[in-house]
């Protein structure tokens, strides 16, 4: 389990797209002062989440291609000796700036530590790495992620009518912090009613590695362990909501039983369409993707920029300078903003099987 809490210390709002230039006075940090400008980036893997090779690789590449720095954008696959080797190839290439999604703090401090200890600037992308070095964090209010998912939960099970329905929680990797909070948020909605009696707390489990494959084991586990007996599932992210749901078809309880999910990826939408899972929570990534690449312009420059809001380490006590966005509630009669945003296309989103489902949704 991970630990500690991550608190958050707002000292200002970061307006869209503003984040102010001022100077360089942290003197510990010479990147880009002699070289030219090179960012380096290392996403976590594409099997947890279609977001990080379908959005933020593209988001992030457009914003450096805009900006007219060098760049190399390369994903760890989920293997921490290979996220290891790309950080050192790309230290050793010359980037001047390092953005990291960690796959965990102790392998994440590592690489960070090292940058830094070469004179590379680094940035915390999406994940914070406890005990970490990071110039900057750059993410989403992620307690306010789960607090949604609670939410969302809650009101399906209301439109449901269900009573005492028992809940059962499928949580993201044990490794990642974010897991750690979007826990918290969706445990500050539910746990008051898992202790009046309102709700019945059911079986839980955390996910090693957000592994699909293995959560769906798990849940399967968890139904046959509550003999079918599960009204709600508060699955951490859609791929944990597929999982569950495809165990819940096997047994003809897909759209009886409710299942949250985030990330509003092309599965959980089209889940939602279908009506097998109840809600989504969106995270505008252009808009973190844009935030984090900025600060990553400046770094690789050699300049310095004002967030105006914090994140406390919770191990290493450190204020961290943040950017920190905000989710987005998502249900059937709202997915049409998703694709308004630009996130997912009507083509990719509304194929043949979900065409008249786009149109009831009011997709066009």
């Amino acid at each position: 389990m991970r630990r500690g809490i991550l608190t958050i210390a707002t000292v200002g709002l970061l307006v869209t797209g503003g984040v102010t230039a001022c100077g360089d006075d942290s003197g510990d940090n010479d990147a880009g002062s002699d070289k030219k400008p090179k960012i380096g980036v290392i996403l976590p893997d594409s099997k947890s989440s279609g977001r990080w090779e379908n959005a933020d690789r593209k988001f992030l590449e457009a914003a450096f291609k805009a900006a007219g720095v060098d760049y190399d954008i390369q994903n760890a696959q989920d293997d921490k000796s290979n996220f290891q080797t790309i950080a050192d190839q790309m230290i050793t290439s010359g980037v001047t700036a390092l953005m990291i999604v960690n796959l965990d703090s102790g392998t994440g401090k590592a690489v960070l530590d090292k940058a830094k200890s070469q004179g590379v600037a680094t940035i915390d992308y999406d994940r914070l790495t406890l005990g970490g070095s990071a110039e900057y964090y750059v993410s989403f209010d992620n307690e306010v992620v789960g607090k949604l998912q609670g939410e969302g939960l809650t009101k399906c099970l209301t439109d449901k009518g269900v009573q005492k329905p028992v809940v059962a929680y499928l949580n993201g990797s044990p490794t990642d912090n974010n897991a750690t909070l979007f826990k918290n948020g969706y445990d500050s909605v539910l746990k008051p009613k898992f202790d009046s009696g309102e709700y019945v707390k059911g079986p839980e489990q955390s996910v090693p590695a957000w592994d699909n494959a293995q959560g769906a084991t798990l849940f399967e586990q968890m139904l046959t362990q509550t003999g079918g007996k599960i009204d709600g599932v508060l699955a951490a992210n859609d791929g944990l909501g597929n999982a569950a749901i495809s165990v819940l078809k096997k047994n003809k309880l897909n759209g009886k039983v409710p299942v949250t999910g985030q990330d509003a990826d092309l599965q959980g939408l089209q889940n939602i369409l279908a009506g097998d899972q109840c809600m989504t929570v969106y995270k505008a990534i252009k808009q973190e993707a844009d935030a984090a690449a900025e600060l990553a312009i400046g770094l690789a420059k050699g300049e310095r920029k004002e967030t105006g809001q914090t994140v406390k380490d919770p191990e290493s006590g450190r204020d961290v300078p943040s950017v920190l966005l905000t989710p987005k509630l998502i249900f059937k009669e709202n997915v049409k903003d998703v694709v308004a945003d630009g996130f997912v296309t009507k083509e990719a989103l509304c194929t043949a099987e979900y065409a008249k489902l786009c149109a009831e949704a009011g997709i066009s």
